[in-house]
């Protein structure tokens, strides 16, 4: 499976702050945003990732990331000229795509929970049409929505519903076959001119391969997509990092406990942010995985 990061948009609901600098590229306490994402497709063994943004954008976050040697992983960058929804990512990534299965996870995300990373990677095993992960919340009004039966079965997907039939939103994280690049091909605009997501998760719904993975209870689900909802998020990384001692989306680690590289690179990665607290912690997680450093 590969990975793709959707991290385009212009983050009006952000502005000023966002009016000179990509939303993915803002500080969640002690990352860049798009750490957060990266990290989940790294705990789904996913090592082949495309960054999309636009063009403007796209130098920042070649410059922050470059290749993705660093972390054992291999980043390709692709714009996205304008916000014409979602689904188009799996146009603009199709050669990128080939004939893998792909898993799109929107750069403005954050997952956090305990065993997530075993909880994904047997849905990549598993995975037979299309999954995606709800997430209970209090207004559903506002996203879309998946309603499953007794039995955990999805029956309906309805998109910012008046009524909404279930409370479990679906959260920017979805896993697909191949096949979601010809369904995205096909898509026509909605009303508001985007290739829209939802429509994808349809054509899935309709052939019976869709899966909805409740994540519930223990997870936490957050998007920085206004000003309250980015200091939030920041708040709850920094108490829990605090609580634990442990980071959250470092990619070092990540890449570290993944077995993506070892303990003497993840010590000089350490090494070269050692003024800062987050390479001393590098450095200190490299020694007791066995680093000679």
């Amino acid at each position: 499976m590969k990975g793709i990061v959707l991290a385009g948009g212009s983050g009006t609901r952000l502005h000023p702050i966002t009016q000179a600098v990509s939303k993915q590229l803002l500080p969640v306490y002690d990352k860049p945003m798009i750490y957060y994402p990266i990290s989940v497709l790294m705990f789904a063994g996913i090592r082949e990732i495309l960054i999309i943004s636009t063009p403007v954008d796209l130098p920042h976050f070649r410059r922050l990331l470059g290749d993705g040697s660093q972390f054992g992983l291999s980043f390709s960058y692709a714009e996205q000229a304008a916000p014409n929804g979602l689904a188009e990512a799996f146009v603009i990534g199709a050669d990128f795509i080939g004939d893998d299965e792909v898993a799109l996870v929107l750069g403005d995300n954050i997952f956090y929970g305990q065993g997530f990373s075993s909880r994904l990677q047997a849905a990549v095993t598993a995975l037979d049409g299309c999954v995606l992960f709800g997430y209970p919340v209090k207004d559903p009004q506002r996203y879309g929505v998946g309603e499953i039966d007794a039995d955990g079965k999805l029956l309906s997907i309805e998109e910012k519903p008046e009524k909404p039939k279930s409370n479990k939103a679906i959260t920017g994280l979805y896993f697909y076959d191949n096949q979601v690049v010809e369904i995205a091909r096909e898509l026509k605009p909605s009303p508001r001119g985007e290739l829209e997501i939802t429509d994808v998760n349809l054509a899935y719904l309709r052939q019976d391969r869709a899966t909805l993975v409740d994540l519930g209870r223990g997870f936490a689900w957050l998007d920085t997509g206004t000003h309250d909802s980015l200091l939030e998020a920041g708040q709850f990384v920094q108490v829990l990092e605090h609580r634990t001692g442990v980071r959250i989306a470092c990619l070092e680690e990540v890449a570290l406990r993944m077995g993506f590289i070892d303990a003497d690179q993840c010590f000089a990665l350490g090494a070269k942010l050692a003024k800062s607290g987050y390479g001393e912690y590098l450095m200190n997680v490299a020694r007791s995985q066995g680093a000679t450093g």
